[in-house]
């Protein structure tokens, strides 16, 4: 994490003591009025420092944890797009992906956030992620394209249902 993130969090912390300090490590332990409370400092922070990358992903992640998709992927999107070169921004923007089972557009996210890795800490952590995508993407996940026509199921479908009733109008 940035020095940003963790100087972000301890006024945070300062401002209201009442914060669970990280709630989306096991989101069972937070109380949904709690997290409610953390979502809305963050959001006001967000608007206080609106170049942010940091506090825009830790919101993702906090929205995240809220089920609350359609925010954490605005927030991790407006996080990635505020700051390229962010790694956690593009890291967890990729698992929110990942996690959503959108694999294709996951795994290329979470190539970024390798090319973005500064330590071998960070670049573990995104090449575990990769491993588990691409694992996914070859043994459990079956990725169909909707390219081929309809029309003929559909016509030979009427059809069928047509003698159906004609047979049983003639009995």
């Amino acid at each position: 994490m940035s020095a940003e993130l963790v100087k972000s969090s301890a006024t945070l912390q300062n401002r209201l003591q009442s914060i669970p300090p990280v709630p989306w490590r096991d989101p069972h332990t937070v109380s949904p009025e709690a997290l409610a409370g953390y979502i809305q400092t963050l959001e006001a922070a967000c608007l206080e420092r609106p170049q942010s990358a940091d506090l825009r992903t830790v919101l993702g992640m906090a929205y995240a944890v809220n089920y609350d998709v359609y925010k954490s992927m605005d927030a991790l999107e407006l996080a990635v797009a505020t700051d390229p070169t962010h790694f956690w921004a593009q890291l967890k923007y990729a698992e929110l992906l990942y996690r959503l089972r959108a694999l294709p557009r996951a795994d290329v996210e979470t190539k970024k956030a390798i090319e973005l890795a500064r330590n071998t800490w960070e670049l573990s952590v995104a090449r575990a992620q990769l491993q588990t995508i691409r694992r996914l993407n070859r043994d459990s996940t079956r990725n169909v394209t909707w390219d081929k026509p309809l029309t003929v199921p559909a016509l030979f479908l009427s059809a069928m249902l047509l003698c159906s009733f004609a047979v049983m109008m003639w009995i």
